[in-house]
């Protein structure tokens, strides 16, 4: 029985093709010789040492007695103790230190809520909607990241000095509602801009609008971005040491930053083991809030660069 020109090739056959087809050639791996993984490893140890020797200093030097500070320079205490933190902890000024942190605390917290929404707010204006003097308005809010703050301390004091604001928190949170933060409104625009306009064209058909595109579309792609805004507020207000110290003048509304200031203006001597000690326990929650939220601050710089 004869084949057909068309019929299909046996086993044999194929087998014969694919021997007689040259192999393309087999990518050759390169290995890292022992010698430089040591040095990698060598050099990236060193680095990881002078990053972390500033928190280890700080660490074990809350455990030193104030007379060591000054004559034992080295990294261990000679007579660890922790009466620091006991000191710490019965406050100063007649205010307990839990008040310092909670001041702190309340504060950062509403920054961050009034920056995020205020900011993501003015973003979708400049990024979506198309008004009169759109490009005059976008170029001086970015004018004014380069305008120094102090170049404006005295006229905002003049006015919430005028409106009885003084010694309350409204100066240091009610901007954060105002979209004052040109950094984070210029982020978040970037960010937007970067997305199709498609799904609000079909909401808008739908019947949706600025109000429910902004809430039910925009803010969920957007969540990368917003919680890379909600990391640098969040440290930047928890940091913040000259507005409190413009605005706030009674002991009981100090935050920590204010109350460092304290362990060194007691009758022109200065307790540095409790200020170290206090700057440790001030350290800790930027730490656990910058662990905690550091994969979303890496998704956020990452899709920076992605177009939709």
């Amino acid at each position: 029985m004869t084949t057909s020109p068309t019929s299909p090739l046996t086993s044999e056959a194929i087998f014969a093709e694919q021997q007689s087809t040259p192999m393309p050639p087999a990518r050759r791996r390169v290995k890292r010789k022992t010698w430089q993984t040591i040095v990698w490893f060598a050099v990236l140890i060193v680095i990881t040492a002078v990053v972390l020797y500033p928190l280890v200093w700080l660490l074990l030097s809350t455990f030193k007695p104030n007379s060591e500070f000054g004559q034992n320079m080295g990294l261990l205490p000679n007579a660890p103790t922790i009466e620091n933190y006991i000191k710490v902890g019965e406050g100063i000024a007649g205010v307990p230190m839990w008040r310092f942190f909670a001041n702190s605390l309340l504060i950062a917290g509403v920054s961050v809520i009034g920056t995020v929404l205020s900011s993501a707010l003015a973003a979708y204006a400049f990024a979506r909607l198309q008004f009169k003097g759109l490009g005059i308005l976008f170029a001086a809010m970015i004018g004014t990241l380069l305008l120094p703050f102090h170049v404006v301390i005295i006229p905002q004091y003049i006015i919430f000095n005028n409106l009885g604001m003084v010694d309350t928190y409204w100066p240091l949170l009610l901007p954060k509602f105002l979209a004052t933060e040109a950094f984070f409104v210029f982020l978040l625009v970037q960010f937007i801009r970067q997305m199709p306009r498609d799904m609000d064209e079909a909401a808008k058909i739908d019947g949706a609008g600025h109000l429910r595109i902004f809430w039910s579309i925009i803010l969920p792609l957007i969540k990368p971005a917003l919680i890379t805004c909600a990391i640098f507020s969040f440290i930047w207000a928890w940091n913040d040491f000259l507005g409190p110290l413009l605005y706030l003048t009674s002991p009981e509304n100090y935050p920590l930053p204010i109350a460092l200031r304290l362990y060194n203006d007691q009758t022109s001597s200065s307790d540095y083991g409790a200020t170290v000690t206090a700057s440790f326990i001030a350290l800790v929650p930027i730490l656990l809030f910058f662990i905690v939220f550091q994969k979303f601050l890496v998704d956020g710089v990452a899709t920076q660069g992605l177009k939709g």
